[in-house]
């Protein structure tokens, strides 16, 4: 039997019973939680208000701006008295969140506008409800019960608009056996987007990464009141450029406190094995801000290995918290830091070769102030030896294997030295030696940091969704065997496959890509091979799409500064740049006056750090539409890089979602091969299933060897299973099944296999069971899609599976499906009283599966104009089949009956060129636009103009204004009641026009009339 909703909530409140919360049914409205609030106020800050300074007091706090009440919630605030007097308060005890009042609440009815709703169960501390703890009886997807929560909070007039529910910190989700948390937020950053990029969403976990899932032990282990008060009071970050609230993950809170913990005793160094993208500067931040209150502690430095890191870190903890951090803009600024007592002095970000040069007496900088007659940076530091400093390394397996490790501690004797590393240095992956007397040994992490304080693994991430699995294709020259390790392939063979299998690898052109190559060299001559052959191409097809392909690698000599600190971490390009120095100088500046031209950019070799900054925002606009660049920068020809030729830049440290491609021709092993493929595995979306590399080295045992290495401890024996996706054959059988499950379903609904048979469905439940059918068949084609190494005899099979026409009819259907079902619960809603369909409340649509990244706009009117100027049957495509991949694509959806119309118009081998095409849209468009609204303002009685002005003023400013419906029909001159019939009768009409109108943007103040 299925344990009912109540019963799950009267576990739970018995459950907070015991961990010393006080039930209090008493508080079951908007005035008993308001007066529990004012008793509790009171108490604490010892203090009797007046009715009128009470109300005036929740007037000031109350705010529809979730991180202004986040930071009422933990400062100390001002309220002037009725006599004139300041009253000093706080809401809680923020100096030992332990001592507050823990109380718990259910069925808490809160009435405001547009809002009736119901909260199962709130938690309060000292009588500010802060956490919302939603029950369900379902199986449910938790991003659909975390969307409703968005849904209703985002309603305008909703309680959390204009009651203490403002002060609401975190939700959480459960169905007693599965339970998620996340943080609450404004909506700009608490929304579901058309991209389907959901709120960070998290499940809590033991510290070695078992999750916690069932509600009993998530109450054990989140929810005791003063573990909860610590989750709200230290490992919230207010993230003040963003006005943001984010929650550190359970192994970030893990390591901050072993770290504190480390300080706290003085029990020696210690490093944090947290995987590439698992945000360690989130948790090295939170690490040195709670250092920063700890009197004991004379400075914390976070130090970085690069200028660029230097400079994103510092942005980084910045954005956190709005001045924490300064510039350091130079060796003496540092110094000058170090020896500051000032308290925004008391966390310093800085490069390790700014620190050595400091502390180093036989540096070039300390011998040039000794020759000048000047105290060296050295001696003036002398007076920090004995004092107490932390030190924050981030990415310490590449920072802290030289001579500044070793100056840093025989400088600072009591300091205490900390690590962050995504890839640990082992016995097995060492390369600096060490002489103890005669013995030498390799070094390791663990011989310099004395102690893991904290693992999470990729594998951890990649099982928690943190990031993404990883699909390798090793190269196949001759179609079936890989080449032997480090075999070279010849590099117009290469370059021709990049060109055949690019589209597949980054989802029609959605994504982009990296291709790491071995050399300066290689890489000039990989840039130059690019653009022969996809020249030779357009020359033989002029319907080909050229790639646009960018280089970077480090100029030889005669470098600024910036460029030079770049280089240090580069070892091999600086190597490499020894040799002919000259003519790599002039290659690259041959690569960038192409890139120039290309891109209608203005770069120069002697600032290479603007290029090399100007390349990686390129690679990371990749997730703006075409159109929306263009607008940006109409002068330029081309705007996103499809490739970037790298030799080592790029392989560490950089992170865009938006990036999924690896291409490799060089050798990689252990860390260095881990820090490449890391780049393509940033979570997005159901469109980014994973990672993928493409490997032209036949470098399998490295890559089996380095998930072997860096897997840890647990699972060592699953992790190629878990780390790797399934190979092609295993996701075609899967295909296969999702496929007749789908066929199962429609003949269990007396249909034959046919995608026009969907339109035959009836009932909600019906249609709610096709969405969930295809979903699952659009999903894994989608994965396959992406598959570089499928054979002929593969491609064919997922055809028979599933021919390209009747995908794309099926997924007309889903889009018109969804569509309907996604409306009918829009006008449902969630409304007490009214029965509603539990499968369609709690389905989870997915649009952005069915938005193609290279079917646009532009490219649906170059296919009609192909149709229009060809003679019938030899165009590109059929007019139905036009219709149908316009109809399968979710850009369309609000517009598809439109242009299906428009194409049904036109007669095939007509001439119209695709300017005609489009002009002739838009005037059809128009005019059905505005016959729509003239016989909308007649059935209406109103005049035609007077709608069409009130329709655009709405639509330019994308809110709804009821004033101005009001002067609408004054000329009707209706009493109240006819007026209010004639409102709610013109506007059921004209709510859907103006949503379609609007394309999908939103359009505030509408949802009255929705609902």
């Amino acid at each position: 039997m299925t344990t009912t909703e109540t019963k799950i909530e009267l576990d739970l409140i018995a459950k907070l019973g015991n961990l010393k919360y006080t039930c209090r049914p008493d508080i079951c409205d908007r005035a008993t939680l308001e007066t529990n609030f004012r008793e509790k106020f009171q108490e604490l800050n010892r203090v009797k208000l007046t009715d009128e300074e009470f109300n005036r007091l929740l007037e000031e706090i109350v705010t529809p701006d979730v991180f202004t009440a986040a930071q009422t919630l933990r400062t100390r605030n001002s309220f002037i008295r009725e006599d004139g007097t300041p009253l000093n308060y706080t809401l809680v005890n923020i100096e030992d969140w332990c001592k507050n009042s823990f109380e718990v609440v259910n069925q808490l009815r809160i009435n405001s506008d547009y809002s009736h709703h119901r909260f199962d169960v709130v938690l309060l501390i000292n009588g500010v409800p802060v956490v919302q703890i939603e029950l369900k009886t379902l199986g449910i997807n938790p991003r659909r019960a975390i969307e409703q929560i968005v849904e209703y909070k985002n309603d305008p007039g909703n309680g959390f608009t204009r009651t203490l529910l403002c002060f609401m910190q975190v939700f959480i989700v459960s169905n007693r056996d599965s339970t998620y948390y996340f943080a609450n937020n404004n909506t700009r950053h608490f929304s579901f987007n058309a991209d389907e990029r959901f709120l960070p969403i998290y499940q809590f976990a033991a510290p070695d990464n078992t999750k916690i899932t069932g509600l009993d032990e998530f109450a054990d282990a989140v929810l005791a009141k003063c573990t909860l008060g610590q989750m709200i009071s230290r490992y919230m970050v207010l993230v003040a450029s963003e006005q943001k609230l984010l929650m550190m993950r359970p192994y970030q809170i893990y390591a901050v406190k072993n770290i504190v913990k480390c300080i706290e005793e003085n029990s020696g160094n210690g490093y944090i094995w947290h995987t590439t993208g698992s945000g360690k500067t989130l948790t090295s931040f939170k690490a040195s801000t709670l250092l920063k209150v700890n009197p004991n502690i004379e400075k914390c430095l976070f130090v970085v290995d690069r200028k660029d890191l230097d400079r994103q870190t510092r942005e980084e903890f910045n954005r956190f918290q709005e001045g924490c951090v300064e510039s350091n803009t130079n060796t003496g600024e540092l110094v000058r830091r170090l020896l500051s007592d000032d308290a925004a002095d008391k966390v310093i970000v800085c490069t390790i070769q700014k620190l050595g040069l400091a502390l180093n007496e036989n540096s070039k900088r300390n011998k040039s102030r000794e020759k000048r007659g000047l105290v060296t940076y050295a001696d003036q530091l002398d007076a920090m030896r004995d004092k107490r400093i932390v030190f924050i390394f981030d990415e310490c397996h590449r920072s802290q294997f030289g001579d500044n490790h070793q100056t840093i501690k025989e400088f600072f004797p009591k300091a205490q030295l900390f690590g962050f590393t995504g890839t640990p240095i082992f016995d097995k992956n060492s390369t600096v030696k060490q002489i103890t007397g005669e013995e030498q040994t390799l070094k390791t992490t663990e011989d310099l940091f004395q102690q893991c304080l904290h693992e999470y693994t990729i594998t951890h991430a990649i099982e928690d969704r943190n990031v993404l699995k990883f699909h390798v294709d090793y190269f196949k020259p001759d179609g079936k065997n890989p080449p032997k390790q480090g075999e070279k392939i010849a590099k117009r063979a290469i370059v021709e496959a990049i060109l055949a299998k690019h589209d597949a690898a980054t989802g029609g052109r959605k994504f982009n890509a990296i291709f790491a190559t071995a050399s300066i060299n290689e890489a000039i001559e990989y840039h130059q091979l690019f653009k022969d052959i996809q020249a030779e191409k357009l020359q033989a097809d002029l319907s080909f799409v050229p790639l646009n392909i960018a280089a970077v690698f480090s100029p030889p000599s005669d470098v600024s500064a910036d460029v030079r600190q770049l280089q240090e971490d580069l070892p091999n390009e600086l190597a490499d740049n020894q040799q002919e120095p000259d003519a790599k100088k002039e290659a690259l500046g041959e690569i960038i006056a192409s890139y120039n031209t290309h891109f209608g950019a203005n770069h120069r070799i002697e600032e290479f750090d603007l290029y090399y900054q100007d390349v990686q925002q390129r690679i990371k606009d990749q997730q703006w539409p075409d159109a929306d660049l263009r607008k940006a920068n109409l002068s330029a020809a081309h705007h996103k890089i499809d490739i970037t030729i790298v030799v080592d830049m790029l392989l560490t440290g950089f992170d865009s979602k938006y990036l999924n491609t690896l291409y490799v021709d060089k050798n990689l092993k252990h860390h260095g091969l881990i820090q490449a493929f890391s780049r393509t595995n940033r979570v997005l979306n159901d469109t980014k299933p994973y990672g993928h590399i493409l490997d032209f080295r036949g470098q399998q045992s490295a890559v089996d060897e380095a998930i072997a290495l860096f897997s840890g401890k647990r699972d060592e024996s699953r992790a190629r299973e878990i780390w790797l996706v399934d190979k092609a054959p295993i996701v075609i059988d899967k295909l296969q099944e999702a496929k007749l499950a789908l066929q199962g379903f429609m003949q269990a609904h007396g249909l034959s296999g046919k995608p026009e048979d969907i339109a035959k469905l009836m009932g909600d439940e019906a249609r709610v069971g096709f969405v969930k059918a295809f979903k699952e068949v659009q999903k894994l084609q989608t994965q396959l899609d992406q598959y570089t190494d499928l054979t002929p005899e593969q491609a064919q099979t997922i055809e028979t599976i599933l021919p390209k026409d009747e995908l794309n009819a099926f997924r007309g259907q889903y889009l018109e499906t969804a569509k309907r079902l996604r409306d009918e619960r829009a006008r449902t809603g969630d409304r007490e009283g009214e029965t509603r369909n539990e499968d369609l409340a709690q389905l989870d649509f997915e649009f952005v599966l069915f938005a193609s990244a290279t079917i646009d706009y532009d490219y649906i009117m170059k296919l009609i104009a192909d149709f229009s100027s060809k003679k019938p049957g030899k165009a590109a495509m059929s007019r139905e089949q036009l219709i149908s991949l316009i109809a399968g694509d979710a850009k369309f959806i609000d517009e598809r009956d439109l242009i299906t119309e428009y194409v049904r118009g036109l007669t095939a081998g007509e001439g119209l060129d695709e300017r005609a095409i489009h002009t002739g849209y838009l005037q059809f468009k128009a005019v059905k636009a505005a016959r729509e609204l003239n016989e909308l303002a007649a059935r209406h009685g109103l005049a035609a103009a007077a709608l069409q002005g009130f329709v655009d003023a709405v639509l330019e400013r994308r809110i709804f204004d009821g004033e101005q419906l009001t002067e609408l029909l004054a000329p009707l001159e209706l009493g109240w009641k006819a007026r209010t019939q004639k409102e709610l009768a013109l506007m059921s009409e004209l709510v859907p026009m103006l949503k379609r109108r609007a394309g999908g943007r939103e359009i505030s103040g509408l949802q009255a009339y929705e609902d």
